[in-house]
């Protein structure tokens, strides 16, 4: 019998290979990004706090109520930009401006870019 391949799988084994290589600090957190089918989630993340245990320090998504009324009418990808542009707002206002970008183990493409790009037109710099 044929199996079915678990893309899921295989996109979170390409992010442990990945993870490898990335790791936030307190003067360059990792901007995590996590997609589902319908909504994107990105996280800032020190994972040198709580004693390697790992902090996030900031978080925007498309199922916060004030986000979700923002990109209702908007395409996954628009929506993806402006969750960047939000993202980075919180992380001016709490002193962050470098980050090291980790897609999660997504192709850079699509509403992982359009994520970044919104993240970089907001003020973030990676």
């Amino acid at each position: 019998m044929i199996s079915k391949i678990n893309k899921n799988e295989i996109r979170k084994a390409r992010h442990d290979r990945m993870r490898h290589y990335l790791n936030g600090t307190a003067e360059k957190p990792r901007l995590n990004v996590y997609r589902s089918l319908n909504h994107i989630y990105a996280q800032i993340i020190d994972d040198e706090a709580n004693n390697g245990n790992g902090a996030t320090l900031v978080a925007a998504s498309t199922v916060e109520k004030e986000i979700m009324a923002k990109v209702k009418d908007m395409t996954k990808s628009e929506a993806g930009k402006e969750v960047g542009k939000i993202l980075a707002e919180r992380a001016k206002a709490k002193g962050i401006s470098k980050v090291v970008f980790d897609r999660g183990g997504y192709l850079y493409t699509g509403r992982v870019a359009a994520l970044a790009d919104g993240a970089r037109e907001g003020g973030l710099d990676f």
